[in-house]
Parts: structure tokens; sequence; C-alpha cells
């Protein structure tokens, strides 16, 4: 008798798990194949525009339906360059500001005339914006070296080592060696000279997003290392998309990049830079690229560019990772990246 109230017991519970089961396959089935179609574009964007995740929106959709919905979420940039003589750099406190974002931007912490930190929110994610008043100290952060058996480095190994104050994660890399170390996707500068790629520098073009010796963000599309040098870029890397150009914000049909940690730069007119990074655990919880725009126009941003994402995004302040990529990135003090951009000391 005993015996069977137990394998009855059992039996029952076996039942509430199954249940359990049913009602999370029907749940995600009614979101995936519902009338929710903001859902699946976010669902879809997201997964597509990452580098080793595309296979979670063939889990449930035909390549009709993904080439459908990538169709009506898309991204339209300015086609121009950066007007540099439009930057004349001014970044002490104004006695008089045009909103309360400016003040906000410009007021100083007690003891720290070099950057500010402001928690922002970031359309629904919790987000950071750094306000760097030096832009002249803000320099390229890189890897020792792109091949021999290299495999990235932490932002804050590399923000340690090059004695930085704030350091972000910059553009793409990819395991593009027989002996898998980690390379750039597309250009690095440093020091006005090419390091990447090695050949045809002057007839391989790209997005490059590049600082001037004196701290001004020069965003040049669909130009060749040598261009971007010749320009006075002397520090970039090869990324993108653009999102405001001489105070132009790029159009955004849909949500054509869904919804992730998101990583910026920017800079005013008067010359502070900008870094924005947002917080996302998860790919439905994060902020959309309209929303990191939307934020940075209303800090005065006169250009910007997206930086690499996902789970490359790291925030570094004195030594610390400041953001949480996700739990496992966070617990192993940020993903290895190639590039990044730092205020040094």
């Amino acid at each position: 008798m005993k015996k069977h109230r137990k394998k009855k017991k059992k039996n029952h519970l076996l039942t509430i798990i199954l249940i359990i089961a049913d009602l999370f396959a029907i749940s995600g089935f009614i979101l995936m194949y519902g009338p929710w179609a903001h859902f699946r574009n976010i669902f879809v964007t997201t997964a597509m525009k990452t580098r080793n995740h595309q296979y979670l929106a063939y889990v449930f959709y035909n390549e009709k339906m993904i080439k459908k919905i990538m169709d009506n979420n898309y991204f339209i940039e300015i086609n121009e360059d950066v007007n540099l003589d439009d930057i004349v750099i001014d970044t002490a406190e104004k006695k008089k500001y045009k909103d309360k974002y400016e003040e906000e931007l410009f007021t100083r912490d007690p003891g720290n005339d070099s950057y500010k930190v402001l928690n922002v929110k970031v359309g629904n994610a919790k987000g950071y914006l750094i306000a760097i008043y030096e832009p002249e100290k803000v320099r390229l952060l890189r890897t020792p070296k792109f091949d021999n058996g290299t495999y990235g480095e932490r932002v804050v190994d590399m923000c340690k080592r090059y004695d930085g104050k704030v350091c972000i994660n910059g553009g793409g890399f990819a395991n593009g060696l027989s002996n898998g170390s980690d390379i750039p996707m597309g250009y690095v500068i440093d020091d006005g000279q090419v390091l990447w790629p090695r050949t045809k520098t002057n007839e391989i073009k790209g997005n490059i997003i590049g600082l001037t010796d004196d701290g001004k963000l020069k965003l040049m599309s669909n130009s060749t290392g040598e261009e971007a040098i010749n320009a006075g870029i002397k520090y970039g890397i090869e990324f993108g998309p653009f999102l405001i150009i001489n105070g132009k914000s790029a159009e955004i049909v849909g949500m054509p990049f869904g919804v992730a940690n998101k990583c910026a730069i920017a800079q005013r007119k008067d010359g502070v830079i900008m870094f924005l990074v947002t917080e996302g655990e998860s790919y439905i919880d994060g902020a959309s690229i309209k929303d990191v725009i939307e934020t940075l126009e209303k800090y005065g941003a006169y250009n910007a560019a997206n930086l690499d994402g996902g789970q490359s995004t790291s925030l570094v302040i004195n030594n610390q990772l400041i953001n949480s990529p996700n739990y496992l990135a966070k617990k192993q003090g940020g993903r290895y990246v190639v590039t990044g951009f730092g205020l040094l000391k």
C-alpha cells in the first residue's frame, strides 16, 4: 500500500511537470506565431544581427519569413562625412545651459574635471553615459598582436595596460586564422598607420570611426585606410553603422538591429566626447538602435557611431567592469575583444 502511494505521488509530480512544459510550449507557440508582430520583429532582427545566434531565428521561421521580417526593418545612414570644422572644442562649464540635459552633462562631479558618469534610461534599458571633457586624451585601445596565437583581450585588462580611466570596447572581430586567433573585422589605424588589414590598404573600403590628434571624432563612409589617414584620422577602427552625422540622424524603419546590449561613441559640437553603454541580459530586454540615437540626441550629440554590442559590450571605469554583458561575461570580467576606445591618464 505504501509503495502504491509512493508511485501515485511520483506519477502526480510527473503530470504536473508535463503540464508546465506544455504551458511553456503553448506560450512560446503563441508568442512566435500569434498576432504580436512587434515581438517577432525583435526576436528575428536581434538573432540575425548576431554572429553566433542566427540559428535561433531558423528554429521558428523559414527563410522566406525571415527575409520578409528583415526587409521590413531597415536603417538608412546619412551619406556624408563628418565636417571637422563644425567641432570647436570648448568643454568648460557654461554660465547658461540650453536644457536640463546639457546642464546635467556639464556639471562636474566634485574633484573630477576629466569625465562624468550619468545613469540614463535608454528605451527600457539601463544605461551609462560618460561625458569626457578631455577629448584629446581619448585613444584607440588594441591587443598587442592580431595573429600568431593572439586570442583577444578583456577591456578591463586592456584599459589597465593603457593606464586608462574609462574604457569601452570597439570594433568587431572574427576567428580568421588557421590557428584560431582573433582578428579585427576591418581597419585598425594606430598612431597614423594602418595596422590591419596587412595588404591593399589603398583599395579596401569601409566605414571608419576615427579620432584626430586633437580629439575630434571623424566618421568616414566607404573610405580606405589611406584616405582616413590623409583626412586626419590618427586612431581608428572600421565599424558602424553611423548614427548621427553633422547633426543629422539616420532614418530607422522598424527595428533593424533588434534589442540587445549596445555601445556607441559620440561627440558634441563643443568637443565633449560621449561613451554610451546599455545593459541587457537577454535578446528581448535591451535597447534598440533608435533608443540609442534618441538618447544621444537629448545630450546634444553632433556625430555618433555604433560600436560592437551584445556580449562584447564592456564599460570599464577605474579598472572595474561596470556593466553586465550577461551573467557569464560579467563573471569572467568581460568578453575577449581586439579593439576599444579609452580616456587615458
